[in-house]
């Protein structure tokens, strides 16, 4: 299946003059990160992985730029049920994390087959929680080379909107789309366009079989104690759901994920003999599911695991499963939904192609959905946005005119340096004492849309750093970094910080602009400052910088020097 979609016809802007002090005369533009990849040329085979609590799935997609759109080639799927808690622990199980790790053999295996030039993986519920989640990412980049990403659950709603959106077209209207995993199940709505409301809550179908089903059938008043479970915990998300639908608007549904499909395919297979392919675009109606969930119910396992429409794996699972979107179609008063095929895996290949300049249009509001969530971020806690903006423009000039010199970062690194400057100070909002530590907190659990974990942590230590003491060993957050090079990130990024903000002290954009200069022979960097006002001398500022230079000085072994030039 092709997926249309409107090319990138966003121009770029010109960027200033490095005499100046900003951004040097390249092909970048002066966006915040624009520069952080370059648009593609040509045919791209990509992987996309979604380790779950129930399935890893694999989808397999060639990228056609020039369209944009992208093909889906080949898919693979394994039940691994990584939810399956080890007794009494929130652990994965040995035996779990040896399936898992044979199933994403398997998928690069596949993946190697088909010459992909990319592979992206995410983990989700499981993963998340787990407390040995992190051994397993570690044993899967030791054995297998392939980097896991951690997602939030408003992130793993985010590109499942993203997947639904390269599928299906929601014509303006209000659609609530529901994926039902094996640990949490999301619920977004959405017109088309920037998503109104992402939510993830911990009602999964794994989950609930493991914590609420004892018995074989079902029993009728386990099953009503499992209705009523289920409504508690939706109640709030669909309060706020309903909350944002404008008056005289019509919701409609969606639905995505093995669950809800199947029982799609137990419909189709009873109403119309057969099961369509695809089944994208089937309609499901409420007297269905709930005619499905209460014959389920009836079955013993054995039962389920002899319909043809039903593995054997799905069936332990499929009763819950059934419950959570009876419940939530109920609450919601939505007679009806469509089946999307698409969901976390194809939103991830879309993320991809938005983050690589691919995509623009009527995907457009993803395009920069990192930075508007930061700036959403700033303005909760009322940060001051001007004065973040000029530490920023300082950090960027002086991260771009010393890259090659004195570092070798790149992009990804850039955009951790800016989402950084504009929510250094948002610990304010919490206390001014001890500000930098409550900023760490904040940004690390304000669920930034658009961001790995690590990605978040990243940011939220370099903001910790702009001020006090560097980073050191006995921190917990910086000593908890996976790696080496991320607590070297965070070493270097964070001194550039410091820097900039030293030079907008006052808060009042004493200083229009910086040039930064390296002479390697004496190792020394000099950066010509010029200031807003003629006759101002800028005194704090350069007294502050020479105050917080020495951290600078240490991580790139230079001497760093200014001067006030009219």
């Amino acid at each position: 299946m092709v997926d249309a979609i409107a090319p990138n016809t966003a121009s770029l802007t010109t960027p200033p003059d490095s005499a100046t002090g900003d951004v040097p005369q390249t092909s970048r533009q002066t966006d915040r990160f624009s520069s952080r990849l370059t648009p593609l040329d040509g045919e791209r085979m990509l992987a996309a992985i979604d380790i779950g609590t129930n399935s890893i799935h694999m989808v397999v997609v060639r990228i056609e730029p020039d369209f944009p759109s992208f093909r889906i080639i080949d898919k693979q799927k394994d039940t691994v049920r990584l939810g399956d808690f080890a007794p009494h622990k929130k652990a994965l199980r040995d035996d779990a994390i040896d399936r898992a790790v044979a199933s994403l053999k398997r998928c690069l295996q596949i993946a190697r087959s088909l010459n992909v030039h990319d592979v992206v993986a995410v983990a989700t519920s499981a993963t998340r929680e787990a407390t040995n989640g992190k051994d397993f990412i570690d044993r899967v980049q030791a054995e297998l080379g392939l980097t896991i990403n951690v997602i939030s659950g408003q992130e793993e709603a985010r590109r499942i909107y993203l997947g639904v959106l390269s599928g299906m077209e929601l014509h303006s209207q209000p659609h609530a789309i529901i994926d039902i995993g094996g640990g949490s199940t999301e619920l977004i709505l959405g017109a088309g366009a920037q998503p109104r409301f992402l939510s993830s809550t911990k009602v999964g179908a794994v989950r609930l079989n493991a914590q609420m089903i004892t018995t074989n059938p079902v029993s009728e008043a386990e099953f009503i104690r499992l209705e009523a479970y289920v409504r508690g915990r939706l109640e709030p998300t669909i309060d706020d759901i309903k909350a944002k639908l404008e008056p005289g608007e019509t919701l409609r549904m969606i639905g995505t994920s093995g669950t809800i499909e199947t029982l799609a395919e137990l419909s189709a297979a009873e109403e119309l003999g057969s099961v369509p392919d695809p089944l994208n675009g089937y309609v499901l109606t409420l007297e269905q599911v709930e005619k499905w969930a209460e014959k389920l119910r009836r079955m013993n396992y054995r039962e389920r695991a002899e319909l043809s429409d039903l593995s054997p794996r799905r069936a332990e699972i499929i009763v819950p499963g059934a419950v959570i979107l009876q419940q939530a179609m109920r609450m919601l008063e939505v007679d009806q939904l469509v089946i999307c095929e698409r969901a976390l895996r194809e939103g991830l290949v879309v993320d991809w192609m938005l983050n690589h300049g691919l995509i623009e249009n009527r995907m457009q509001y993803q395009e920069s959905v990192r930075d508007r969530s930061v700036m959403k971020t700033a303005r909760k806690y009322r940060v001051d946005v001007p004065h973040s903006e000029r530490v920023a423009r300082f950090a960027l000039a002086l991260f771009d005119q010393t890259q090659g010199v004195l570092h070798g970062w790149g992009d990804a690194e850039r955009e951790y340096l800016w989402a950084a400057c504009m929510l250094h100070n948002c610990g304010h909002f919490v206390s001014h004492s001890a500000h930098h530590k409550h900023s760490y907190y904040l940004i690390r659990n304000g669920e930034l849309l658009g961001f790995t974990e690590l990605e978040l942590e990243l940011i939220a230590n370099i903001s910790r750093y702009h001020r006090k003491s560097p980073p050191k060993k006995k921190h917990e957050p910086y000593h908890n970094l996976p790696s080496k090079e991320a607590r070297h990130i965070v070493e270097q990024i964070s001194a550039m910080l410091r820097v900039a903000v030293a030079l907008d002290r006052r808060r009042v954009g004493a200083i229009a602009s910086l040039a930064a200069q390296y002479d390697a022979k004496s190792k020394a960097l000099h950066l010509t400052l010029r200031p807003q006002h003629p006759n101002d001398p800028c005194e704090l500022e350069l007294w502050n910088l020479d105050y917080k230079k020495a951290c600078f000085e240490e991580e790139f072994g230079v001497k760093l020097t200014a001067e006030l030039v009219n």
